[in-house]
């Protein structure tokens, strides 16, 4: 398989060039030259798959070719360790539980899958690569675990300050070794400024190998896909029908992913991109004009996001399309008053603890399903474990939440970051600073 960037389609790269680079020198997104798709006899037999089979056969729609077949077995089977159980709300709706892995979130999918990745392909460098990662929370945890004490990489991960809950930062600020945490004075738009802006330093050549773990990074989108159709295999066990996929969005990778996996052939009815305030994309889906947003603080903060960078990557499924992409996408935004009535609601009808994240992609899929096709099924995305955001989760629900293990190993903790001002000039000196 080969990959373009999305600013220049005739300009192809290899498998490793896109993985290891991160970006593309136009400053596009690494895009697969076609979607694969998935065979019939696939479909057919995909009841018998466990949830790392079904990641092994389209990771090989990718990487066969440039990766040994069983080498890609291996890593993905290792990747894909733990469940993501589809858990019933009703008899109409679902949750896609995304938070088994090791650092409870579903970015663990995308990172784990990565990390395995890179790390082969770069098994024959003799210089460090360096892995620049913006977050808003679960993403700056799952990558620092997925790399650390990986041989050849090192990762600096910036997360703004005071924009991620405690555990959330007690994840990706504890670690050490090879994971440096940088406290960005700013937004999570900031930081993935600042890491876009790094890619495109010549100062900076010669001196770093620079790559992303950001859903900017194709080895992190690819393998969101797994889980869509893991989903849909378990919707099909206990129903047939339409489903509808209700994804909470904030840089748009894990919707993206989605839309990879339908276009590989998964039967899906609709995604909803369900926004907290930050609903850029839910206004172009409107009004066929995309306008970049401030960033606006709530309580499902891995979603705010005001310059989502996968909306990229949308564009160029759909051509620039907006008639074409609202055949596939609904979206709809809601406020935090709205997404704690949606938990309180869950908890008191269901006995469910919903995540804010969560609760958004609730609200999104109850905003829909009037509309939906006689039938359908609602799969609630449900990407973190509530006690993540611990505060947000036993205020609203007047609850004690016991911290899992993996967690509260980690609440005692001693907190290393390093503070920046969200200016480039800051970013740049001390990446020349850590070379010297």
């Amino acid at each position: 398989m080969r990959f373009y960037s999305t600013k220049n389609k005739t300009r192809l790269y290899s498998l490793s060039e896109a993985v290891l680079k991160g970006l593309p020198d136009d400053n596009g997104l690494f895009m697969p030259e076609f979607i694969p798709q998935l065979p019939e006899s696939f479909w057919k037999n995909i009841g018998a798959f466990s949830i790392g089979e079904i990641a092994n056969e389209v990771a090989s729609l990718f990487l066969e070719g440039d990766i040994p077949k069983n080498k890609i077995e291996e890593l993905t089977l290792d990747a894909m360790n733990f469940p993501v159980p589809l858990v019933g709300l009703d008899e109409r709706t679902s949750v896609l539980e995304l938070f088994h892995g090791p650092t409870l979130a579903f970015k663990d999918v995308g990172a784990r899958f990565m990390a395995r990745v890179m790390s082969w392909l770069n098994r024959n460098e003799n210089s460090k690569l360096t892995i620049l990662v913006a977050t808003s929370g679960d993403t700056g945890s799952a990558v620092a675990d997925g790399f650390y004490r990986v041989p050849g990489i090192e990762v600096i991960i910036l997360y703004p300050s005071g924009k991620v809950s405690p555990l959330q930062e007690k994840q990706l600020t504890t670690l050490g070794e090879n994971i440096t945490a940088l406290e960005i004075l700013g937004s999570f738009d900031d930081c993935q400024r600042l890491v876009k802006t790094a890619f495109l330093d010549s100062t900076l050549k010669g001196k770093y190998r620079l790559s992303s773990a950001n859903s900017i990074s194709i080895a992190r989108l690819i393998p969101q896909s797994f889980y869509y159709i893991d989903a849909w295999k378990q919707m099909q066990q206990s129903q047939k029908g339409p489903v509808v996929f209700s994804v909470p969005s904030g840089n748009f990778g894990n919707l993206t992913a989605g839309l990879f996996a339908k276009r590989m052939g998964l039967p899906v009815e609709m995604f909803i991109a369900a926004n907290n305030a930050n609903h850029p994309v839910e206004e172009y889906l409107k009004t066929g004009v995309f306008k970049p947003e401030p960033t606006i603080t709530t309580i499902s903060n891995a979603m705010d996001v005001g310059v989502p960078s996968n909306f990229i990557r949308m564009l160029d499924l759909y051509e620039e399309n907006v008639n074409l992409m609202r055949k596939d996408i609904q979206a709809f935004s809601f406020s935090d008053d709205e997404t704690r009535k949606a938990m309180q609601e869950v908890y008191s009808s269901k006995k469910y603890i919903l995540d804010p994240h969560g609760a958004v992609a609730y609200l999104g899929w109850k905003s829909w399903q009037n509309k939906a096709s006689a039938g359908a099924h609602g799969i609630v995305l449900e990407t973190a474990h509530p006690a993540k955001f611990i505060d947000v989760v036993e205020e609203t629900l007047k609850m004690t939440l016991t911290l899992p293990s993996k967690l509260s190993s980690i609440s005692d903790k001693t907190k290393k970051s390093i503070i920046l001002k969200a200016e480039y000039k800051d970013f740049l000196s001390f990446l020349l600073d850590a070379k010297n």
